[in-house]
């Protein structure tokens, strides 16, 4: 069975789609500022953004997503240091996966939930990459808000959403622990568990653990590409959840057509 059996139709105007880019962009901007100060116990809200090297305010026009930073060259206006990578990068990221969220899905509630799980997956991501802790203050609330919507747009429904969660959840604790057993050391920690269950009440049990056999395989994958190019060693470790990330895009996106074509190899 092919996987393009189906093929995505546009069912969004050009107007429609560059106001989700905006919006993303926007939204972009939003999550660098919870990816930079959720893992210190930050506010989100204030102060005001200034610049983490010299904390002078940031102008409100260097402060628009994408344009600022190329309009400053990537550096700081005041004490002229780089300005990350990230910054720019999350942006696009987030507005590229706004447009094709509205592309696939349309414009309804399941979107706006869906784009709430998608910035959720943003900022666990680049967190995680960076201090290698998963923000319990994301999945944590990202596991109710997916069970809710659920009863609200019965997609996954509301059983569905439930296993989901419990048997993502469940997973991840059962591997950790046969793992910690395994190598003597711990191999996933806490914020890993709540993220496939929070994985699961947005997806549903079905999508989850295909989340989870693609974030296996990518992760594998790219730790053996890492130590092959003496990158890193075979005792370094990698953070898990922003392939449990990577993993749960492509389920959204492209899960259900993958499930029908494994199972229709056996028909």
């Amino acid at each position: 069975m092919s996987l393009l059996k189906h093929p995505v139709e546009p069912i969004v105007r050009v107007e429609e789609a560059l106001v989700s880019v905006v919006i993303g962009l926007v939204v972009g901007s939003f999550l660098n500022v919870c990816i930079h100060r959720l893992p210190k116990g930050e506010g989100i809200v204030r102060p005001p953004s200034c610049c983490p090297v010299c904390n002078v305010p940031i102008r409100w026009h260097d402060n628009v997503p994408l344009l600022g930073f190329l309009l400053l060259g990537g550096r700081c206006r005041s004490c002229r240091s780089r300005i990350s990578w990230r910054y720019p990068l999350v942006e696009t990221l987030t507005a590229s996966l706004f447009l094709l969220t509205v592309f696939r899905f349309g414009l309804n509630l399941r979107t706006v939930l869906l784009l709430a799980f998608i910035c959720g997956l943003i900022v666990v991501t680049f967190v995680d990459l960076d201090y290698q802790i998963i923000p319990h203050a994301v999945t944590l609330p990202g596991i109710p808000l997916g069970l809710i919507g659920s009863v609200v747009t019965r997609d996954p429904s509301p059983r569905d959403a439930a296993a989901g969660m419990l048997i993502g959840a469940g997973l991840v604790y059962l591997v950790a622990v046969y793992a910690e057993v395994a190598f003597q050391r711990e191999s996933m920690g806490g914020g890993d568990v709540t993220l496939l269950g929070m994985i699961g009440a947005f997806l549903g049990w079905r999508l989850a653990l295909l989340s989870f056999f693609l974030a296996i395989v990518a992760g594998a994958a790219c730790s053996l590409a890492l130590v092959g190019a003496r990158v890193l060693s075979r005792k370094d470790r990698i953070p898990f959840g922003p392939f449990l990330a990577l993993g749960a895009v492509m389920a959204l996106f492209v899960g259900d057509r993958v499930i029908d074509w494994y199972w229709g190899l056996y028909r």
